[in-house]
């Protein structure tokens, strides 16, 4: 299997965090705190860049977000998250 040269990380704004975790389908099972969300989620992102991929990071902003998942048809969950993240890097 090839892996691939480039992923995207559906990324979040410190500014935006509290309203995402309002409206998001599974906000809940974000942690509370952007700090440890942004921690672990740093660490997640060097751990992929050192096996040779590029991870491209794309800002989750919810208006935009929750509007493209209405006309997707989709639930605003970590799967269309990362959908709408790699639909992003891939226009």
């Amino acid at each position: 299997m090839n892996r691939p040269c480039r992923v995207a990380l559906p990324w979040y704004l410190a500014g935006h965090y509290a309203a995402l975790r309002a409206r998001l389908a599974d906000g809940a099972k974000l942690p509370e705190r952007y700090e440890t969300w942004l921690f672990s989620t740093e660490q997640a992102e060097r751990e992929v860049q050192r096996s040779g991929v590029e991870v491209v990071r794309v800002t989750i902003e919810p208006d935009a977000f929750l509007a493209w998942c209405r006309c997707a048809g989709l639930p605003s969950d970590a799967a269309a998250r990362s959908r709408y993240a790699a639909e992003t890097i891939n226009e």
